[in-house]
């Protein structure tokens, strides 16, 4: 998705808020909140890099559950959460959907055509693959030792100036709107979920969570 390691960057640096908010939801469970974030940071690199944004996921659809993933593994490796048996049999039916529709597709098939072949949201696909995947290591060989990745961090004054930015933002949406952006991005509820608090559908829900994000990326730019 991002071809320079200076974009990359950036693009990781804008979507820090990603983090903290999934961080803030776990904060005072018996994990400091650095390794929290540590952990959130590496699932966004994760997501940033696997990200493909021509499978018509918007990329905080894909990331949350990502960042989610390596959260909870730091409560799973601690030994306070296990990954649930629905999770697990949802990824054996992943893999068996995936090699099936490689051989019909003659590729590798989009989350959005996994979640539709077994009949789960996009989401639900990708928190299930995260909870299978092995652990990202923060240090490295290098040509001088042993050397550790940097973390992206955000200053307290850019996290204010974006909350600000963004709380004006949602001045221009409607009733319904802020409700899916709040369930969606602020309780990190599934599209489902969402549909079911709000009496929509879930293909209703997804057409209009794509229309006000472009309504807000007008509106911010």
């Amino acid at each position: 998705m991002v071809k320079t390691k200076a974009e990359r960057d950036t693009f990781i640096e804008n979507n820090l808020g990603l983090v903290h908010s999934i961080c803030k939801r776990f904060s005072g469970r018996g994990i400091e909140y650095d390794d929290l974030y540590q952990a959130g940071c590496i699932g966004l690199i994760k997501a940033t890099d696997a990200f493909d944004e021509d499978r018509g996921l918007c990329f905080s659809t894909y990331a949350v559950p990502v960042i989610m993933g390596e959260v909870r593994r730091l409560f799973r490796d601690g030994g306070s959460v296990k990954v649930s048996r629905s999770v697990k049999e949802l990824s054996v039916k992943i893999n068996y959907e995936k090699q099936r529709l490689e051989q019909t597709l003659c590729r590798e098939p989009t989350v959005s055509e996994l979640a539709e072949a077994i009949g789960v949201s996009a989401e639900d696909i990708t928190e299930a693959v995260c909870a299978t995947q092995p652990t990202v290591s923060l240090t490295y060989e290098g040509d001088d030792g042993i050397k550790e990745t940097d973390l992206p961090t955000e200053s307290y004054e850019d996290q204010i100036s974006n909350r600000l930015i963004l709380d004006e933002a949602f001045k221009k949406l409607n009733e319904t709107e802020r409700k899916i952006m709040n369930c969606r991005y602020f309780n990190f509820m599934t599209q489902s979920k969402t549909a079911e608090i709000l009496n929509m559908s879930q293909v209703q829900v997804s057409r209009a969570e794509k229309r006000i994000l472009l309504k807000l990326k007008g509106v911010l730019e």
